[in-house]
């Protein structure tokens, strides 16, 4: 299963959408090549992307701000799918590390390949100052990392998102919803026919509709009781951070708004007033990254007002 978002880069199945794979999956470890360690990794990110949003609440929850430091790319995705680095625009920064003016020129000094094909660097990438080389680009293994790796060698705080007693279910939870939410959202906006639409809606609201009922008197998704705080929160939240503000026109994925489900509302509102989780939230990268990037979805670049209701008021 890969968790990659870039549609440009993905192949088209009879009209439904297929995401690319991650080409680096080296894991950081208390021993072997990539030793987990304070201030040797490095973070490239987008705001807008959800998938790199998983790496940043990781980071932010788990206190590695000091031990792995960011970069954030301009939320302007090119038609190709490719990524820059613009610092005069708020939000994002200059690539502080190799001094790039592209994320393909980071993948590049990884594999000198790269541009031969040529490829497009996806968000997030973990970057090894050590070994001057992309640790891992698939957004499920960094936030994992973080969690264990960087746990075990003691760098986080007391905060413990993937505990082995519940990994099990953790990963159950989040495989559950990758392809109907996380990836369905893109199956239905970029669905390329009226029936791959259809079935992609029609399973993205069926999952939300469990979901909703699963919440019902819940604080967290795994967990008994209440539930405890895991990674599986932390991969289903950016992908609802986004719904109403986006999805919900953007992708046509209209039958509902999140809005309209109380615990999944309630759920999101809790999550957001987590210590440091508000401060990862870029509603304006979010917003105009979607409806300016897919200019074969929208071509002239029009921004729609915001709903005068809806999680991304809460938090504005």
């Amino acid at each position: 299963m890969t968790e990659q978002a870039s549609a440009w880069t993905s192949a088209f199945d009879k009209g439904s959408f297929v995401r690319k794979s991650s080409e680096f999956r080296d894991h950081v470890s208390l021993e072997g090549p990539f030793k987990a360690a304070s201030e040797r990794y490095h973070l490239y990110v987008s705001h807008a992307c959800p998938w790199a949003h998983r790496t940043l609440l990781a980071r932010a929850l788990l206190g590695l701000e000091d031990a792995i430091s960011v970069d954030v790319v301009d939320w302007r995705m090119q038609n190709d799918g490719s990524w820059s680095f613009n610092p005069d625009e708020p939000g994002a920064t200059a690539d502080r590390v190799l001094g790039s003016t592209s994320l393909e020129d980071i993948y590049a000094a990884a594999d000198p390949s790269w541009t031969s094909s040529p490829r497009i660097g996806t968000v997030p990438v973990l970057w090894d100052r050590h070994h001057a080389t992309i640790v891992n680009n698939e957004s499920r293994d960094i936030v994992r990392m973080m969690a264990t790796s960087f746990a075990e060698a003691g760098l986080t705080n007391e905060r413990v998102l993937s505990p082995a007693d519940l990994r099990e279910a953790i990963d159950a939870m989040i495989d559950a919803n990758y392809e109907s939410v996380n990836n369905g959202v893109y199956k239905a906006g970029f669905a390329r026919s009226q029936s791959a639409y259809d079935a992609a809606v029609d399973v993205l609201f069926e999952r939300l509709g469990e979901l909703e009922a699963h919440l019902e008197g819940r604080t967290w998704l795994v967990g008994e009781g209440q539930g405890v705080l895991t990674e599986a929160d932390l991969c289903l939240v950016p992908t609802l951070l986004r719904f109403d503000l986006v999805y919900v026109v953007h992708f046509k994925c209209s039958r509902a708004r999140i809005a309209d489900m109380p615990n999944l509302t309630a759920y999101l509102e809790r999550f957001l007033a987590l210590p440091g989780v508000a401060e990862t939230v870029n509603w304006t990268h979010i917003k105009h990254h979607y409806f300016w990037s897919h200019q074969h979805m929208n071509p002239y670049r029009i921004v729609p007002e915001d709903p005068d209701r809806g999680i991304h008021a809460f938090s504005s």
